[in-house]
């Protein structure tokens, strides 16, 4: 495995893996439990947005994760000016403090209750943890011209000449064989895309938990499903 990039929200990485398992992986994502604002008690809203408009925009609030399973958070303000998601306060921290949330004129007035659970993303798109994607490692044949184009399009893409031919391999974080294909039916030529069983796999965190842990959760979710169904069979 050659990780390509990391940090705490997003994390890429290069390995050998069968495209079913890792199709298997990322549909796990919806399985991991995470907390999320679920259901919103609005006692007072003099704001310009309706409250079913106001509670979707607190559902999708990330919030920082605990050994709480549920909580509430209360969001009170008379101050006339933007909204933000750090007033909300409670059991639970939000992620990011500066999502706008609504806004009030002078004189209005806002004041609510919001109900934390614990969730899983198949259920609804606030307990998502982030995105997992995958491609597959490609070596691109093509002409001198197509691979003039895409060196003049970024000029850090690496290009060997073999012979009559220019090969270019799309194994980093940026995609390149969408921009090669793009060039060949646009100047009408031909280029010749030949992959490996290795794969290109990146996962972008909402805040919640680190990019990694998205990986790591996703997989710990489909073995328990999978020791579920072994045991049944076992029976």
């Amino acid at each position: 495995m050659e990780t390509i990039n990391k940090t705490k929200d997003k994390y890429i990485f290069k390995t050998e893996i069968e495209d079913s398992l890792i199709n298997s992986i990322r549909r796990y994502v919806g399985q991991i439990q995470l907390a999320a604002i679920d259901e919103v008690e609005i006692i007072k809203n003099d704001s310009p947005l309706y409250d079913e408009t106001l509670a979707h925009r607190l559902g999708l609030v990330p919030l920082k994760q605990s050994s709480k399973k549920e909580g509430k958070l209360k969001l009170s303000s008379q101050e006339k000016g933007m909204v933000y998601s750090g007033s909300l306060k409670g059991d639970f921290e939000v992620v990011y403090d500066k999502i706008p949330l609504t806004i009030l004129s002078a004189g209005q007035e806002i004041e609510l209750i919001a109900n934390v659970k614990i969730g899983k993303g198949q259920e609804h798109a606030k307990f998502s943890p982030g995105i997992l994607n995958y491609r597959e490692v490609s070596e691109i044949h093509m002409d001198k011209e197509i691979a003039e184009k895409l060196k003049n399009s970024n000029p850090n893409i690496e290009i060997k000449q073999k012979g009559d031919k220019y090969i270019a391999i799309d194994d980093k974080e940026e995609e390149i064989t969408d921009l090669c294909e793009g060039f060949a039916e646009k100047y009408r030529k031909k280029i010749e895309v030949k992959t490996n069983k290795e794969m290109i796999i990146a996962l972008e965190s909402f805040g919640q938990i680190d990019a990694k842990s998205i990986f790591t959760k996703s997989i710990e979710a489909l073995k328990k499903d999978l020791a579920e169904v072994s045991k049944k069979l076992s029976k």
